[in-house]
């Protein structure tokens, strides 16, 4: 039996969360992120980036980063009236290190670092099941596909350079998409329990959900709450082993209320000098490690 839920209180916290910053003041929503502010020279101003928050706008959307940047540097210190600048981006439920720049010149120049693969990224993810093995690289194209399904959309899936031959089990060369572009993920276990693992992963390429696609189809270890990439035909709620939501005091009834447990956690920026910018595990990212007893030192 599955006790009766205190962990849901702080699911539903966050959901609404989430939903209340999209109906703020967009002052509000910029003094949010200047308390989030972990780091700020001359050049850059860093954001650990809230859940639930969109970086850009879109339909439905009322509040994203980039509409609050301009009253977010007036509220700074030492900052001079420019508007601030986005240098890359973080899905709506991702959070962690984000990097802002004072200037379009410095933008340009960090824009370019982004895209040169100069820039280390690290990320934090809690993910169902292990990888096997524990420690490794999945370098497989990703391509952007519709998905026909009762309720048709699309999603970003893997497009392989090769297949098994089911007559004779050898390795096959296929055609490549051209439309998929090269993705490539560095992976490695930092901890295990609960029939779920702690990763930290390094995307060393930029596609879009490069890091949630390459762990749930190439590794079969999707991230918790990650809806969207648990199964394939459908939008529907991730199911979750037993022992994992007996340990989340979860009914699976109620998983869809699961955020996803994405933290970008560390970024290494070539700045003349190196900047190595580090963000702690939001609270709910934190208490999940807890309650499924994956121990790890969470700075």
């Amino acid at each position: 039996q599955i006790p009766k839920d205190p962990a849901r209180s702080w699911l539903r916290k966050l959901a609404a969360l989430s939903q209340q910053l999209q109906r703020v003041h967009p002052n509000v929503l910029a003094k949010i992120l200047k308390q989030e502010t972990v780091y700020q020279n001359e050049e850059i101003v860093v954001i650990n980036k809230p859940y639930g928050v969109p970086v850009h706008g879109g339909p439905g959307v009322k509040n994203c980063i980039a509409d609050v940047l301009p009253i977010l540097a007036k509220m700074l210190k030492n900052m001079k009236a420019e508007p601030l600048h986005l240098c890359h981006r973080l899905d709506k439920e991702t959070t962690g290190v984000m990097v802002l720049a004072r200037s379009k010149e410095a933008a340009e120049k960090i824009r370019l670092l982004f895209k040169t693969r100069q820039v280390e990224k690290f990320y934090w993810a809690i993910v169902l099941g292990d990888p096997d093995p524990a420690e490794g690289i999945v370098e497989i194209p990703i391509v952007e596909k519709a998905v026909q399904s009762h309720q048709s959309h699309y999603k970003m899936t893997l497009a392989p350079n090769y297949r098994l031959c089911p007559e004779d089990g050898k390795v096959v060369k296929i055609r490549r998409n051209r439309n998929a572009e090269s993705a490539v993920t560095r992976y490695r276990r930092l901890a295990s329990a609960s029939a779920c693992s702690l990763l930290e992963l390094q995307p060393i390429t930029g596609v879009k959900h490069q890091i949630r696609v390459h762990l749930a189809y190439g590794l079969g270890c999707p991230i918790l709450g990650d809806h969207k990439y648990s199964h394939w035909s459908k939008l529907a709620p991730q199911k979750l082993p037993e022992f994992t939501l007996r340990r989340l005091k979860l009914e699976q009834s109620k998983a869809r209320h699961l955020p996803l447990h994405l933290h970008a956690h560390r970024l290494c920026l070539p700045l003349g000098q190196p900047v190595d910018l580090v963000c702690k595990l939001p609270l709910f990212f934190q208490k999940t490690l807890t309650q499924l007893k994956l121990n790890v030192d969470k700075d």
